[in-house]
């Protein structure tokens, strides 16, 4: 039995006219193109800026003090003075010419002139009336012995065993007398006054200046030792 095939059985209908989307092609491109341009008309005019309003801070500068710089400025120092100029002898038969000195100084005789206070007179120093050294020095009568011969040992310097010798300054006048006494090296313990003692009664032969007696300062020592007769 032979089977029956089953053909499909196609239904072709005749399409339309209306249906065939060439014949529209022209409308449909212009048509995209137009909305394509009323799409981006809008886009370009839609505000896209943020609505909040940005604020830009800025860092705080700091703040700068302008000082004002003293300009320094060197001292000029004055030159040194000219050095004086080294004096010339001059020979005796050298004529010195006359210097005209002009002076053209206006002198008002009717002014009152300032006049300076006298100058005080200084004390004179007193003059040594006494000589140092002169031609004949003068000379103890009877020599050192009739000084020490005179001599009465304190009682504090035999105490204190004080011994040695004490330099006697003085003026020997113009007789021969001794005048103004006084110790310029002594030992202490009475010797210096039993010392003054026996040169104001010493005598001297004045010295001699010029073939005339002066006053002359002299001096000695007396000698103060301890020995067995104390």
């Amino acid at each position: 039995m032979k089977k029956k095939r089953l053909n499909p059985i196609y239904n072709f209908e005749r399409k339309k006219p209306e249906a065939n989307l060439k014949n529209y092609y022209t409308i449909l491109l212009e048509s995209g193109l137009i909305l394509a341009l009323l799409i981006i008309t809008v886009l370009v005019r839609i505000n896209l800026t943020a609505s909040d309003t940005e604020v830009i801070i800025l860092d705080e500068q700091e703040a700068i003090e302008m000082e004002e710089i003293v300009q320094t400025r060197q001292i000029e120092q004055p030159p040194p003075p000219p050095r004086p100029p080294v004096p010339v002898a001059v020979p005796d038969d050298y004529i010195i010419e006359d210097v005209d000195i002009m002076i053209d100084a206006e002198i008002d005789f009717g002014s009152h002139l300032a006049v300076p206070p006298p100058p005080q007179q200084e004390e004179e120093e007193e003059e040594e009336d006494f000589f140092v050294v002169v031609e004949q020095m003068p000379e103890l009568i009877g020599g050192l012995q009739s000084i020490q011969s005179e001599i009465r040992y304190p009682e504090r310097a035999l105490r204190s065993n004080i011994q040695g010798r004490v330099y006697v300054q003085f003026i020997v006048n113009e007789r021969g007398e001794v005048e103004n006494p006084e110790v310029i090296r002594g030992i202490g313990g009475g010797c210096d006054e039993e010392a003054i003692r026996v040169v104001k009664n010493a005598q001297f032969q004045p010295g001699m200046q010029r073939g005339r007696p002066v006053r002359v300062q002299f001096y000695i020592p007396v000698i103060f030792r301890i020995t067995e007769g104390y």
